[in-house]
């Protein structure tokens, strides 16, 4: 007997920006059957909901997650799916578990990620049953799945792959023989209904573990000779390519717009913000993708509807891997002792001093310890207060006062601080444009450092708030097809819509 279910008197959000209006639903075995104008009665045996008063929207669509870890322990996906988001992309930034050893996806995924390497290796050669991208999709009809996933080709896990991960992790070309493998995994993939290929050129993003820690990503020593042909094929595949440039020096951002005007090659990059350290660049970047697409571009950014704000315990946090002397401190991790004694150093003080000062390196944070407050630390006198306040008290630099409290404390002491989107007009700005794909949650990774898994619901309410200021930014149809169709649409999944015969 097929499973019924009658809802009755929702708010209609169809997806496509039709006005929204009172309707009633009835599924039968996953397929929406029936959209009516008056309430549809029990047939006998059916589950009755009456939404009156609640809206009814297509799942949410969360476009770059890095799920690909913990769908493997908890495959309903709890954080997400009580958020309204049931479809997911995985495989993101290069990153992705189809392909290699347990070690090697450990490897790639812990310190770039922050996934704990002694959590991450263990899942790993306890889950990783496949060597395959068949294999892989094949493994996630046996999951019981909570949302439906879908997942980019990582470039990281293909080179490696097919080169070794050793010289993976070096300048050398692959062969003609390991390149026409490399291309014949990129087509399998897409073949398997993969939804592109990832790339990742960002010298931020590090490899972990013990055997070749503080590597660049595979993806990241690919030349542009090697990464062209791999485009090439996604571009006549009619398929997506996700990437994530420099995102600090931002020059790449220019290529990737010249790559977007190839015959039906559609990409997404990682990401657009109003950021604490280039309150100007938010601006700049659409005015450069509108006439890219003005021409023939099919090119958009990530962007996330919401404050972008960050925690850390002690140095431990991605934007550090911005410059050398940040990124030399989280070579040690794991090794407090060694840590210490590098933070306290008069050389690396002086290291760090000079870069976290200097007005011409390029960065993304805004390197500015004003702006960071502890909300945890075994001195409770410090919570609630700002470095630059501990600093004037102690009667130190900035830095040091920083640096001490590191060395004292490492991971005990908690900060936390606000990189971008934390103005109200800008934000409503950059969600409001035709130039960006809403979503850049970055769900499964970074779990001790940001959360963003309700990004939709914070759409939802970033619209109404300005509803209810009378001054609306869009109409709340709009908000929900940017969170839905507009998404399924562009990556050309089935999703994001409404209608009867639809999967519900």
């Amino acid at each position: 007997m097929s499973e019924v279910i009658i809802i009755n008197n929702g708010l209609l959000f169809d997806g496509t920006q039709q006005k929204a209006s009172v309707r009633h639903i009835q599924i039968a075995d996953g397929i929406i059957q029936r959209i009516s104008n008056t309430p549809i009665p029990n047939p006998g045996g059916a589950r009755m909901v009456d939404a009156a008063g609640k809206w009814i929207t297509p799942g949410f669509i969360d476009i770059h997650t890095h799920y690909d870890a913990e769908v493997e322990v908890m495959p309903e996906l709890p954080e997400s799916l009580r958020h309204g988001v049931t479809t997911i992309f995985m495989g993101s930034c290069s990153l992705s578990a189809a392909l290699g050893s347990p070690e090697d996806v450990t490897d790639m995924f812990t310190r770039v990620e922050a996934i704990p390497y002694d959590s991450l290796l263990p899942l790993m050669k306890e889950k990783k049953s496949w060597n395959t991208l068949r294999e892989y999709r094949d493994h996630f009809e046996q999951l019981p799945l909570g949302v439906n996933v879908a997942s980019y080709i990582g470039y990281s896990a293909v080179r490696s792959h097919v080169m070794g991960f050793e010289a993976s992790l070096t300048r050398q070309k692959p062969t003609d023989e390991q390149m026409t493998e490399i291309l014949r995994l990129i087509q399998e993939g897409i073949d398997l209904g993969y939804l592109g290929l990832s790339i990742n050129t960002n010298f931020w993003d590090k490899v972990g573990g013990n055997r070749y820690r503080s590597h660049l990503l595979p993806s990241s020593y690919a030349s542009w000779g090697e990464l062209f042909q791999c485009i090439r094929l996604v571009a006549r595949n009619n398929s997506s390519l996700q990437c994530i440039p420099n995102i600090s020096t931002k020059y790449e951002v220019f290529v990737y717009l010249a790559l977007s005007m190839i015959r039906k090659l559609r990409i997404s990059l990682v990401s657009l913000m109003d950021i604490r350290s280039n309150r100007s660049i938010y601006r700049v970047l659409p005015l450069l993708s509108r006439m890219a697409n003005a021409i023939r571009g099919k090119f958009r950014y990530q962007a996330l509807p919401e404050l972008f704000d960050v925690w850390s315990d002690g140095i431990d946090l991605v934007v550090f891997e911005e410059f050398g002397a940040g990124s030399r401190a989280l070579d040690y991790e794991d090794e407090v002792e060694e840590r210490k004694k590098l933070i306290n150093s008069s050389k690396y003080r002086k290291w760090f001093k000079r870069q976290w000062r200097n007005p011409l390196l390029p960065k993304v944070f805004h390197r500015n310890f004003a702006l960071a407050t502890v909300v945890d630390c075994p001195d409770k006198t410090l919570i609630g207060k700002n470095f630059a306040e501990i600093a004037k008290q102690k009667g130190k630099s900035t830095e040091d006062a920083f640096l001490d409290l590191v060395s004292q404390y490492d991971k005990s002491i908690r900060w936390r601080t606000e990189v971008g989107n934390d103005r109200l007009k800008p934000l409503q700005r950059i969600v409001s444009s035709d130039q960006v794909l809403l979503g850049f949650s970055d769900a499964g990774a970074h779990l001790r450092n940001m959360a963003h898994y309700n990004f939709p619901l914070r759409m939802l309410k970033l619209v109404q708030d300005s509803h209810n200021a009378g001054a609306p930014i869009m109409s709340m149809e709009k908000a929900v097809w940017r969170l839905t169709k507009e998404l399924a649409d562009w990556h050309g999944i089935q999703a994001g819509h409404i209608y009867e015969g639809a999967r519900a």
